[in-house]
């Protein structure tokens, strides 16, 4: 069941956000598997993050890469809000964006070019 996850950070500021995803990425958690859409948003000298996740396992699992570089970073976690996902909803041009990735995908594994 996907997730939506809602957290603060104490002391987490536009530069320490910076940091924390170069580090993570550094980590191979730059694009962590199971998060489908990850916004940052607030005053820069307070950020928060808005996450979509595919399960509760998923985020977890990236916590245990993410909270030790926050910690690092002098960042202190706010205790996270999680609600279950009831609707995404897609902008048609991102659909048809994605097909047609894909279909070119598909094609060049089967030895074509275009």
């Amino acid at each position: 069941m996907a997730i939506g996850v809602y957290f603060g950070f104490t002391g987490l500021d536009a530069a320490k956000y910076a940091e924390c995803l170069k580090r993570l990425k550094k980590a191979g958690a730059g694009h962590p598997a199971g998060r489908s859409y990850h916004v940052s948003f607030g005053p820069t000298d307070k950020l928060m993050v808005f996450d979509v996740w595919s399960s509760q396992a998923a985020f977890d699992r990236f916590g245990k890469t993410l909270m030790p570089i926050m910690q690092q970073l002098g960042a202190a976690p706010e205790p996270p809000t999680v609600m279950a996902i009831h609707r995404v909803i897609t902008p048609p041009a991102a659909e048809a964006k994605k097909r047609t990735l894909t279909k070119r995908t598909a094609g060049r594994r089967k030895g074509k070019k275009k």
